[in-house]
């Protein structure tokens, strides 16, 4: 009997609390969603919102976009309106009658540059030259970036930096005449092999080691100073990573394959199709420098062969439509590595539509 009167109070207590609880489950329903029928209604904001929500970013942020403005007005006069003088590849273009009283030509002026075989020449050099930089330039500031990010010592690590830093502020000029005392045949290194009777290296002015010549020439001075977006990517990886790992017990070579080159992969991959963008410009004045030691057969590229055929030669048109070709190349490559990367699943230059 008393169980049955416990039995019965207990099912009056849970239908009194049900019935307490239905409203504030009904109430704490989200506005603009019902149960069991599944239809979400979103609030729109007004036109007017968004209006007033750009002038409270535009006012915000005022002091950061007064500060872009020198930098806009320098892309806007030296990239993008020099841009419109591209017209004088299609025009037999002379510099006293300017661009209005030039005459048309239409793709003259391309058709004579394909028939030139120094142009192509010119092209070949270049993307050899741009090769060797891709396969033994873009490997160095990586393995730079890897090697400081493993010293702990402080003020080693910041003496280091700045010992590869130096060299991307000494110019083209003393670079070369540093060059040619080491490697030249009046050199340090050929001067030591004469002393000991040995025959000496034929390397400054020898055409077919010039290209290996230029490359070396630039991981001497730029090397240390490209790798800092590396070092600025290696910074970003969490290191907690690399702790677990530890403690599961992966070694160095495991945590880099692993953890820290995975973590700069889409720096890697950027920094490479910017480098295909700007394929076909390779260092004028580095060339210009050391061109006359070889011949224009090995040490001509697109941008020496612009200037001596082009300005010097008086062909400005020409000149003009040897630049434009290399400008629309370079588009070509960045978009088709960009297509290769969104293949590889990262975003690239642009991402994906």
């Amino acid at each position: 009997m008393k169980s049955d009167q416990e039995a019965a109070a207990g099912t009056h207590m849970a239908s009194s609390r049900s019935a307490s609880a239905g409203p504030r489950a009904v109430a704490a329903d989200p506005p603009g969603q019902r149960q069991g029928t599944g239809s979400v209604t979103g609030s729109t904001r007004p036109p007017g919102n968004h209006r007033r929500l750009w002038r409270h970013r535009l006012r915000r942020d005022r002091a950061l976009l007064l500060m872009t403005v020198p930098g806009l007005l320098l892309l806007i006069l030296f990239q993008y309106l020099p841009l419109l003088g591209n017209v004088i590849a299609f025009q037999d273009y002379v510099p006293f009658l300017g661009f209005r009283n030039a005459e048309f030509v239409g793709l003259a002026n391309f058709r004579a540059l394909f028939a030139d075989p120094a142009f192509w020449n010119a092209v070949a050099n270049t993307l050899i030259i741009t090769l060797l930089n891709l396969l033994l330039f873009f490997p160095v500031p990586i393995a730079l970036a890897l090697l400081l990010d493993s010293l702990f010592h402080e003020r080693i690590k910041k003496f280091v930096q700045g010992v590869m830093f130096l060299p991307h502020f000494i110019s083209w000029v003393v670079i070369v005449a540093l060059f040619t005392q080491v490697l030249g045949g009046a050199g340090v290194i050929n001067q030591f092999l004469l002393r000991h009777d040995m025959e000496p290296v034929h390397i400054i002015g020898n055409a077919s080691v010039f290209k290996l010549l230029l490359v070396a020439e630039v991981i001497w001075k730029d090397a240390g100073w490209a790798c800092i977006i590396f070092l600025a990517a290696l910074s970003a990886i969490d290191s907690q990573l690399y702790e677990s790992s530890a403690v599961d017990g992966a070694g160095y070579w495991r945590r880099m394959f692993h953890i820290t080159l995975p973590g700069i992969r889409p720096v890697i991959i950027i920094l490479i199709l910017l480098r295909l963008g700007d394929a076909l410009s390779i260092g004028f004045e580095q060339v210009l420098l050391q061109r006359d030691s070889v011949g224009p057969d090995a040490a001509e590229v697109l941008d020496t062969y612009v200037y001596y055929f082009g300005v010097q030669g008086g062909n400005w048109s020409i000149a003009a439509a040897a630049g434009l070709f290399k400008a629309v190349v370079g588009l070509i490559l960045v978009l088709s590595a960009n297509k290769v990367a969104h293949m590889l699943g990262e975003d690239g230059v642009y991402r994906r539509p």
